[in-house]
């Protein structure tokens, strides 16, 4: 199951426990109580238990149509996007104000949505579905960097790995015992694998901040061409190639991560 997918059927289940909590489910439930005690029988062909079956369909009629109505639907999918990434989690100055404008993005492009008809109407908003996929990675790869970042022990051995390593191949130079020579050359060797590492992994962050920087701007593309897009264009290759920019960026996005992640393992395998 997708993470659109999840969110979805969360939201799903937050609008249909809305709607059974809801005050016009409530008050129905004391009305059909007050008929099916003060008047059981208004008629001669009623039953009692008659009130509790229209008090029960009306209700059941509420909540069905509640949960079927889209625009509750998009309402609490919004919501229940958004309370997911809790941006003061997010130390990086520059990315937490990226994915706060990533998401003021988002926002518009369901404004957009919501405001189309038919089937321009739908295809915006299976593009902001592919956007919600988006962002999830956006919010991933800044918990990536906020995660280097923290790293102490990267910070410590970024000064000390590079003076451990002059002062061994100063001391190999100086060795004259021929095992020794062979232990420090070994260490060298080593220390010059750690300070690779390291370097590849302040490039890594280097990288990570150029992709959040570029999706954004990419975001605000997609942004202005959606807002361009007119009905007649649905079926076009125009509409095509906004959905396939959207799925490249996932997939840009995706393999910066996994770039990171397997830096970050080499360093762990090293130490």
């Amino acid at each position: 199951m997708s993470e659109s997918e999840k969110i979805r059927q969360r939201a799903l289940g937050a609008v249909l426990q809305n709607a059974v909590l809801s005050w016009q489910v409530l008050v129905t439930v004391v009305l059909t109580l007050v008929l099916f005690f003060l008047a059981p029988q208004p008629f001669d062909f009623w039953q009692s238990w008659f009130w509790l079956i229209g008090g029960a369909a009306a209700a059941g009629a509420y909540v069905a149509a509640t949960v079927n109505d889209p625009e509750a639907a998009q309402e609490a999918i919004s919501r229940q996007f958004e309370s997911q990434y809790d941006l003061t989690a997010i130390r990086n100055r520059a990315s937490r104000s990226r994915l706060r404008d990533a998401l003021e993005y988002r926002r518009n492009m369901l404004e957009l949505g919501k405001r189309a008809k038919g089937a321009l109407r739908t295809h915006l908003m299976q593009t902001v579905e592919d956007v919600n996929d988006w962002i999830a990675h956006m919010y991933d790869l800044a918990l990536h960097i906020d995660s280097f970042e923290s790293n102490e022990l990267v910070e410590r051995d970024r000064r000390m790995v590079p003076q451990n390593l002059e002062k061994t191949r100063i001391r190999m130079e100086r060795e004259e015992n021929p095992d020794v020579r062979r232990d420090l050359e070994r260490q060298v060797q080593q220390l010059e694998q750690q300070l690779a590492n390291l370097d590849a992994t302040v490039n890594s962050i280097r990288r990570a901040e150029i992709q959040l920087e570029s999706t954004l701007s990419s975001l605000g593309t997609i942004y202005a061409q959606m807002s361009r897009l007119g009905a007649r264009e649905i079926d076009s290759s125009r509409a095509q190639r906004l959905r396939l920019e959207i799925q490249d960026e996932v997939a840009s996005l995706q393999d910066t991560i996994e770039a990171m992640d397997e830096v970050q393992a080499q360093s762990l395998r090293l130490r």
